[in-house]
Parts: C-alpha cells; sequence; structure tokens
C-alpha cells in the first residue's frame, strides 16, 4: 500500500505525530488504508451494507468489491493530493455547527456564501468557504448554535476543490470498476447503487463528491430504511458511530479502533449486519 500511496504508511500510521499526518494528502491515503487493513481482517457478513463518510466512501467502495484494495489506496493519494493543492489556492476553512435548525442553519450559510459541506444529522453541519465568511459566521452564529472552527486546510467538497475535481477524473479514468457485491451507499442523496454498470456509477459519484456536501444524515436515514439494527465502523473510529447513536435510537455500535477490539467483531456481526466507515 505504501508503495501505491508513494507514503510511508506503516510509518505515518504508527510512529508519526499528528503534526506528520496532518497535512490531507497524507490523512486520506492513511485513512483508506488503515480501514482497508482493517477490514482484511473481518469476515464482513454478504448481506451487510456499507457506507463511508468523505474519503471513506473510497474504502466503502472497496469493501463493496468496486475496486481493489490497492487501487482504492492509490486514488485516496491522488484525491489528498489534488485537495491539498486547491486548498492552496485561497484561504478558505471549515467550520462545525452544534444545534439548531437544520433549514435554518443551511438558509443562513447560503446568505454568506458558505456551503454545508457536510450535512452529518446529528444536530451537526459543516459549513465550509473563504475565511471572510466563516469569520462573519463566528460572529453572528444562528440560534442556539454553537459554531467551531476546524484544524482542516481548506473547503473541501465546495466549488474550491474544482481543480482536485478534475485531477480525480483524470485518474478514475485508468480504474476498471466492477459492479458491488454488496449494498453500497453513496453521500451523494444517501441512495444504494446497485445494478449492472453500477460500479462505474459509483466512481463517478466518488469524482463528483470532491465538490459536492456530504449528506451524512440521508445515508443514515437510509441505513434506517434498511431496518439496519447494528453499525461497526472501521478505524479511525468513533465520529460517525457517534452520529449513529444520535440519529438512529436503538441500533447498536462498535467503533473499531485497536485490534483489541476484533475480539468482539464476530459476535456483533453474528446479531447484525450493518457495517459502515
Amino acid at each position: 500500500m505504501s508503495d501505491r500511496a508513494h507514503l510511508d504508511l506503516i510509518a505515518l500510521g504508527s510512529t508519526a505525530g499528528a503534526e506528520e499526518i496532518k497535512d490531507t494528502a497524507v490523512t486520506q491515503p492513511l485513512v483508506v488504508a488503515t480501514a482497508l487493513l482493517a477490514a482484511g481482517q473481518l469476515a464482513v457478513p454478504p448481506g451487510a451494507a456499507v457506507a463511508g463518510h468523505s474519503v471513506g466512501e473510497i474504502a466503502a467502495a472497496a469493501v463493496a468489491g468496486v475496486l481493489p484494495a490497492l487501487d482504492a489506496v492509490d486514488l485516496a493519494a491522488v484525491r489528498g493530493q489534488a485537495m491539498s493543492a486547491a486548498c492552496a489556492l485561497t484561504p478558505t476553512g471549515m467550520s462545525a455547527i452544534m444545534g439548531g435548525d437544520t433549514a435554518t442553519v443551511l438558509s443562513t450559510l447560503e446568505e454568506l456564501d458558505l456551503v454545508g459541506a457536510n450535512v452529518n444529522g446529528g444536530g451537526q453541519i459543516v459549513a465550509a468557504g473563504s475565511t471572510d465568511a466563516l469569520a462573519a459566521l463566528a460572529a453572528d452564529p444562528p440560534a442556539d448554535t454553537r459554531v467551531i472552527p476546524l484544524p482542516v486546510a481548506g473547503a473541501f467538497h465546495t466549488s474550491y476543490m474544482a481543480s482536485a475535481e478534475k485531477t480525480v477524473a483524470d485518474h478514475v479514468r485508468s480504474i476498471t470498476a466492477a459492479d458491488p457485491q454488496r449494498p453500497l451507499l453513496t453521500n451523494c442523496d444517501g441512495s444504494v447503487i446497485g445494478g449492472p454498470g453500477s460500479g462505474g456509477t459509483f466512481l463517478q459519484l466518488l469524482v463528483a463528491q470532491v465538490t459536492r456536501p456530504v449528506r451524512w444524515d440521508q445515508c443514515m436515514a437510509t441505513l434506517g430504511s434498511l431496518r439496519v439494527t447494528g453499525v461497526l465502523e472501521l478505524p479511525p473510529a468513533g465520529t460517525l458511530v457517534g452520529l449513529i447513536k444520535r440519529e438512529l435510537k436503538g441500533v447498536a455500535t462498535l467503533a473499531l479502533k485497536t485490534p483489541q477490539d476484533l475480539e468482539a467483531v464476530a459476535g456483533f456481526f453474528g446479531e447484525h449486519a450493518g457495517m459502515t466507515r
């Protein structure tokens, strides 16, 4: 995997400090590689639904059989490098908005020329756009909300990433996609992708997702409609199961954070069919 990412992923994932992995050009392939290494240790039930958040969609595509693991890490590296380069073009950023009414928050963002880049559900929306617009948001936040600036390099999932989308689109042309072997959700609108030719469709959605919002709220709604009773999050885990707990009451969760957590997976899969990254 390190060869495909052109990075020492073993060192970066085991001994590197926070400063060494904060660049999105490093973070993205590292996240995908870590998730897929963990997935390789699991006997994922055949009917388990798979979903990913942002770059996690690439790992989800590999778990669903749309592309090989090495191609997924390669794609994540290209995506990360391209998005890092796009971030350097204009001063932009992201801020988490906690609480408030979703429609009101999104309307406020539109007025400020900001984008709800991650509509995460569970009372969380991540705003993205110019640093000046984000400063205006922080100075006058929507009612009943708290605005938290995020330590990211730029406005991911917005038009500011247009150059990165083109780079990813060019790279994807070299990948031969297979149709998913299990239900695979898209961040575009939470729908399940399947049927003949759907692997190629999903790759194109991955390309478009570079500049479009992540609708994790709609992915969770689909998991609910599928009557998923348990959700396992691949590493680096914790954030998504937290959202699941707030949004899908009664759904069991397991965050796979360390090798020691693998002992609990077999029993968890024995009871539940849902899985997400």
